[in-house]
């Protein structure tokens, strides 16, 4: 046994009392679970647990040996006995999973079942030997999320064998005294699309994001080059992806399809919202009539190998490497990932897609970090400077209330993350202060179920908004928004005039938005609405740049259609930080970084943002190293961060 496991074991050993009746101590994935007999004895000692935790520095958990386990049918009797029926529990929303000893509880007040201080929580473990895990019912209910947890259920015992697997690996030993830190652009630099980065030590291979360019024309540009020697499934050690956008996660399944089976590591809502949009993908190219790259069967193995984690949780996901994830205020559940390499050899902050301003749905995002020596920061909008929101806001109710008077219908095609439920909650808004008529909006079903998750997961959400759901208002389920179900556009929606219309994909790349608009493009009554960005290629940024005429497929025959309905494009929606707020990131983040490399933007945005950043670097008040350098990699480019320079 190597000297990382001995110490951790003898530490539990020597601190646990022998009234607890120690069983046996696992390393499952990046936690260490204690297993006891008696579970009323440690459900006061969890204090003493979390002392544990901070001696060994290591994720401890705590399950009840299955020997010491109340039967499930006892267990759910006494749930519902412990947990006030205000917690509104459907008895059969009670699901046991006997490998790992815990127990789902959906309920629509979660909070009821973790009770103040997490007393309720312990309670129900001391006196049933479960572990619960509370899961929010929400009004929206999601019906990936009731699949995941059925299916993970049904894969229980493959499930724990893949995390003691995975725990030995992780809580190991370093093999080497010495160590570097390198990354590796696989895409996403000096582009839009294909996110990923390999991060490599000595010791550990990790990739950071995986995604796929939907708007490139040909395969070269569409996926990221993980076919580079450095990059072997079986030396690779993880997988982090930030959020569910396509072109951060979209090529994470082809991993299992040719053979890995490690671990994936997301903020929890992603996980859902990952398999919805992955599925999609599948779904759309297929009815295309393009292979894709994966199968379901490849999407359901990439979901057993998920590790969800919350926002300022430290994990270890290598020996060397421990990750924290932190808010980025892009969509739900995405993150700005805190890298920290070795005793205090490398601090890296990737902040993916991020958010510095808060918005109807989310908090800004975070910048304050424990130490920072590299930052690799999006510059999606460094050369552009967006509308403020409440001018965005201003605009799209202003267009939405013209196109009604002309008795049009306005298409606002969405992301379905993210920018399908701010715009819900604009036009909610709008509506209720009677800014614009009441009228039929039509939310493509994909959308819906997004949303579904949003609700279901509130504590991610902004102060304001969280705090209204949390006093069981509905700001997602209007009678005025009506449900979308396949995929088929629907004539009788369009001749109901007039009317909303919020549809994925936001950037015409495909889906429903696109039937819409064949089906609206010629009537000048109507009007189409870009609210986010249109990356180069797509054929949103063509019409956004002027196009208005296209050859499109109508009952399997082509036809030019033009396009006579106004075109708008507010730019204040995205979920990007345009330049004044990526500046202001720069002149935030604490502490400084000494490399600065610049990704996820289009040429001439990246360097223009390389530009303005050397200016706020030279400003001695903000305190950055007088080495502090940019850099602007290209596709393939490699960078030693711990070489001296």
């Amino acid at each position: 046994m190597d000297k990382t496991r001995e110490y951790v074991l003898k530490t539990i050993v020597a601190e646990m009392p022998p009234e607890v009746q120690l069983t046996r101590i696992e390393f499952e994935g990046p936690e260490i679970a204690i297993y006891v007999k008696n579970r009323k004895a440690i459900a006061d000692k969890l204090d003493l647990v979390k002392a544990i935790a901070k001696k060994v520095k290591k994720r401890v958990v705590v399950r009840i040996d299955p020997k010491a386990r109340m039967k499930p049918e006892e267990a759910r009797e006494k749930i519902l006995e412990i947990v006030p029926r205000d917690a509104g529990i459907d008895p059969k929303s009670i699901v046991f999973d006997e490998t790992l000893g815990e127990v789902w509880i959906k309920a629509e007040k979660p909070g009821l079942v973790i009770g103040k201080g997490a007393t309720r929580r312990h309670h129900i473990m001391a006196e049933t030997g479960w572990r619960p895990v509370p899961v929010r019912a929400s009004p929206l209910e999601s019906k990936t999320l009731n699949s995941i947890i059925t299916y993970m259920l049904g894969e229980s015992d493959y499930r724990l064998s893949f995390l003691r697997h995975i725990g030995e690996k992780i809580h190991r030993d370093t093999l080497f005294k010495t160590n570097y830190v390198r990354i590796t652009a696989l895409g996403g630099f000096m582009e839009v699309g294909r996110s990923s980065i390999l991060l490599e030590t000595r010791e550990s291979k990790i990739l950071l994001d995986l995604g796929v360019n939907v708007g490139a024309s040909d395969y070269e540009h569409m996926y990221p080059y993980i076919d580079i020697d450095s990059l072997r499934l079986e030396e690779l050690d993880a997988v982090v992806v930030t959020h569910a956008h396509l072109d951060h996660c979209g090529l994470v399944p082809l991993l299992y399809k040719y053979g890995y089976r490690g671990p994936v590591y997301v903020a929890k809502p992603t996980r859902e919202l990952m398999a919805l949009m992955l599925r999609d993908y599948i779904e759309v190219t297929q009815r295309e009539g393009h292979p894709p790259p994966y199968t379901e069967k490849d999407l359901l193995t990439m979901i057993l190998h998920i590790i969800p984690l919350e926002y300022n949780e430290v994990t270890d996901v290598a020996p060397d490497v421990k990750i924290t994830f932190y808010n980025s205020g892009h969509i739900l559940g995405s993150a700005i990932v805190h890298i920290h390499v070795g005793a205090g050899l490398h601090n890296i902050v990737y902040t993916g897609d991020f958010k510095y301003s808060t918005t109807r749905l989310l908090e800004k995002a975070n910048e304050k970090f424990p130490r920072v020596e590299t930052l690799i920061m999006e510059s999606t909008y460094g050369a552009t400077k967006q509308q403020s929101r409440r001018e965005a806001e201003e605009t799209l109710v202003n267009i939405i209330k013209k196109t009604i008077e002309k008795g049009g219908n306005v298409l606002i095609p969405v992301f379905a993350v993210g920018r399908g439920q701010e715009i819900m909650l604009v036009v909610n808004d709008a509506i209720e202060k009677g800014l614009i008529p009441k009228i039929n909006v039509y939310i493509e079903g994909l959308v819906n179920e997004v949303t579904a998750v949003h609700t279901e997961y509130p504590e991610y959400l902004n102060r304001e908004l969280k705090d209204r759901i949390y006093r069981g208002e509905k700001p997602f389920t209007a009678d005025y928004f009506n449900i979308i179900e396949g995929r088929v556009a629907r004539p009788d929606i369009v001749e109901d005039r007039p009317s909303l219309i919020i549809a994925t994909s936001g950037m015409l790349t495909g889906g429903p938005a696109v039937e819409y608009l064949k089906l609206m493009a010629s009537d000048p009554r109507n009007s189409l609405v870009f609210v986010g960005y249109q990356a180069e290629g797509t054929l949103g940024r063509k019409i956004k740049d002027g196009l208005r005429e296209l050859q499109m497929v109508v009952e399997n025959k082509i036809e030019v259609i033009k396009i006579n309905m106004d075109v708008y494009s507010i730019d204040g929606f995205s979920g990007h930080s345009d330049q004044d707020e990526l500046l202001r990131y720069l002149r935030a983040i604490s502490p400084k970084p000494r490399n600065i490399i610049l990704n996820h933007g289009e040429p001439v945005a990246t360097a223009t943002l390389a530009t303005l950043a050397k200016r706020i670097i030279k400003n001695s008040k903000l305190g950055y190293p007088t080495t502090t350098r940019i850099y602007t990699p290209m596709v393939l480019d490699s960078l030693n961060l711990t070489a001296r320079r």
